[in-house]
C-alpha cells in the first residue's frame, strides 16, 4: 500500500493548512475521514462476499462428493440386498414375499364398578359450597370491590 511515515504527514498537513486554511481545516478533515471509513467498509463487504462466493463453491462441491457416494452405497446394497434374496430363494425353493403385520383381535375394556361413573349433582354442590363456575379476574373484582 501507500508508505506514509510521520515526515510525509506533517507535510501534507502543513500543504492542507496552507491551501484549506485553519477555519475549513477541521470540517475538512472530519469528511475526509468519513469518506475513508465508508470505503474500508465497503472493502470489506466485498472481501466478506468474495468468501462467502468460495465457501458456496467449496460447499456445493463436498455435497456433489457426498451424493455420488450415497448412491454408491446405495447401488451396493441393493446388489447385496438382491444376490441374498437370490441366494435365500434358491436355498428355500420359494420366493421371499413380503410379510403383512398381525394386529390383534379387537377386546373391549371391562367397566370397573369401583370407580365413580357419574358426576357430582349441582344440588349437592351448592348445598356443600363447592365452587362449580370459575370467575375470571375481572369478573372477581367487579363481584368483591366495596361500595
Amino acid at each position: 500500500m501507500i508508505d506514509l511515515g510521520i515526515s510525509k504527514m506533517a507535510l501534507i498537513g502543513a500543504v492542507a493548512l496552507l491551501v484549506i486554511g485553519p477555519e475549513k481545516l477541521p470540517k475538512v478533515a472530519r469528511t475526509v475521514g468519513t469518506l475513508l471509513g465508508k470505503a474500508q467498509r465497503y472493502v470489506a463487504d466485498v472481501k466478506a462476499e468474495v468468501n462467502r462466493s468460495m465457501e458456496l463453491d467449496e460447499l456445493k462441491k463436498m455435497r456433489e462428493t457426498v451424493e455420488t457416494a450415497v448412491r454408491d452405497v446405495e447401488s451396493a446394497v441393493q446388489t447385496q440386498a438382491s444376490d441374498f434374496e437370490k441366494s435365500w430363494s434358491d436355498t428355500t425353493g420359494t420366493a421371499a414375499l413380503p410379510l403383512e403385520p398381525i394386529y390383534p383381535s379387537y377386546k373391549r375394556p371391562q367397566k370397573n364398578w369401583r370407580i365413580k361413573q357419574s358426576a357430582t349433582p349441582n344440588w349437592y354442590k351448592a348445598r356443600n359450597g363447592v365452587r362449580s363456575k370459575a370467575l375470571s379476574g375481572a369478573a372477581r373484582v367487579a363481584r368483591y370491590r366495596p361500595r
